[in-house]
């Protein structure tokens, strides 16, 4: 399927230029974006081709992480304040069972075989593993004080859970559910994410306003990236998401008040530019083809949507109130 409502719009140059770029246009499949709205207690289903809000589905209380099952089928949300995560058919939007989360459910990862589910449970400090097949706990891993980050190994050997209070890393082997390492990073890290070939994970750190890129088999420091915007005080720069393109080449940080996407060189680790989006930004998602990135704004209640071959916002979607968390379907 082509792009017909977009080519006709703003992005029509952009999808010439990277066709041209690249020896021809090429067919784009279309996709939707899910966005978790908190206060509204709502899923906001963004279609790729007019990139509007088709659908709004009520959910649990306080919804924040979200993610898509492996084939696409299945839509699973973190209801924080139900201690729940529940599970909806994205064809007929309907609920199809709820996941033994543990309390307080804040972020969530899959093993990249699709089975089990690693759920972060900020208020009982654990990491709860299901097989959402069978609907059945695994196991309990006892971590820091208020755990929220989840990354997951390319290989799914090693799960990175951060927890906010301890300011650590812990590294948490997939088969013995036990923790092999701990990294103490700056103060209250949110986000773990592996690059693709799985040599670093990036860990961002809210209060401290730095990203610290580990090498997960060491499990040490190898930098530390900080953060300056002219004209933005140095405490209202929070990382939180972040995200890294499939080749290593970048990453994009969304730096919470500070109303910002920093855009890193993943191989320097210089920043290269400040992207002004929406207020407070909190988390990241790209297309499937990495050629549009969508963030998620929870005071002005928008999801911006950011051109990654030219680095730019190219437009701003209006969403519920207090949108936290996206993810994106693969096609």
């Amino acid at each position: 399927m082509t792009w017909p409502k977009i080519m006709a719009g703003a992005l029509a140059p952009l999808a010439l230029a990277a066709a041209a770029a690249f020896g021809g246009i090429s067919e784009v499949k279309a996709f939707s974006v899910y966005v978790s709205n908190e206060k509204d207690n709502t899923i906001s289903v963004i279609d790729s081709e007019s990139l509007k809000v088709v659908k709004t589905l009520k959910v649990g209380q306080r919804p924040r992480g979200i993610l898509l099952t492996q084939d696409g089928s299945q839509l699973l949300v973190c209801a924080s304040d139900d201690d729940t995560v529940q599970v909806i058919d994205v064809k007929t939007w309907e609920f199809v069972k709820e996941l033994p989360s543990g309390p307080d459910p804040e972020l969530f990862i899959l093993h990249p075989s699709g089975n089990p589910l690693y759920i972060a449970n900020e208020d009982d400090n654990l990491v709860t593993v299901v097989d959402i097949e069978n609907n059945k706990v695994l196991a309990e891993v006892p971590v820091g004080v208020e755990p929220e980050g989840m990354g997951i190994s390319p290989d799914g050997r090693v799960l990175v859970n951060t927890s906010e209070t301890t300011n650590m890393a812990h590294f948490i082997d997939t088969e013995t559910f036990e923790i092999v390492g701990n990294v103490l990073v700056d103060s209250r890290p949110r986000f773990a994410e592996f690059t693709a070939d799985g040599s670093q994970v990036w860990v961002t750190s809210e209060i401290g306003g730095t990203v610290s890129v580990i090498d997960p088999i060491a499990r040490e420091i190898i930098k530390k990236i900080g953060f300056e915007i002219p004209g933005v005080r140095p405490e209202a720069i929070q990382p939180v998401g972040v995200r890294i393109t499939k080749d290593g080449g970048r990453a994009f940080v969304a730096l919470g008040p500070a109303n910002r996407v920093a855009v890193v060189d993943a191989k320097t680790f210089e920043v290269e530019k400040y992207l002004l989006v929406g207020q407070r930004v909190w988390q990241l998602a790209f297309a499937p083809d990495e050629s549009l990135l969508f963030t998620t704004n929870g005071v002005s209640n928008d999801v911006s949507v950011i051109d990654v071959a030219r680095l730019k916002v190219v437009k701003s979607i209006a969403v519920g109130r207090f949108p936290w968390g996206l993810t994106v379907s693969k096609d």
